[in-house]
């Protein structure tokens, strides 16, 4: 049976980048770069490259380090 066009969307992963996000990151680098023609697909994966390593880097500095043996006394 086909979804249902009211449907409520699938659950997203919380760190999850949004549609929304990168037409704004993208469309800010377009401005920065003087809005230049021709080059949206570009500036599309550059900023969603760029929003992707920004959530690499918050979960690494995120992330409580690993509990460690206690020294020997």
């Amino acid at each position: 049976m086909p979804d249902s066009p009211h449907a409520p969307p699938p659950p997203r992963a919380p760190d999850a980048i949004t549609f929304e996000q990168i037409r704004e990151r993208a469309y800010e680098l377009w401005e920065r770069n003087h809005r230049p023609e021709g080059f949206e697909i570009e500036f599309w994966l550059l900023a969603e490259r760029e929003l992707r390593k920004e959530r690499e880097r918050q979960k690494t500095t995120d992330t409580p380090p690993a509990e460690s043996d206690p020294p020997p006394s």
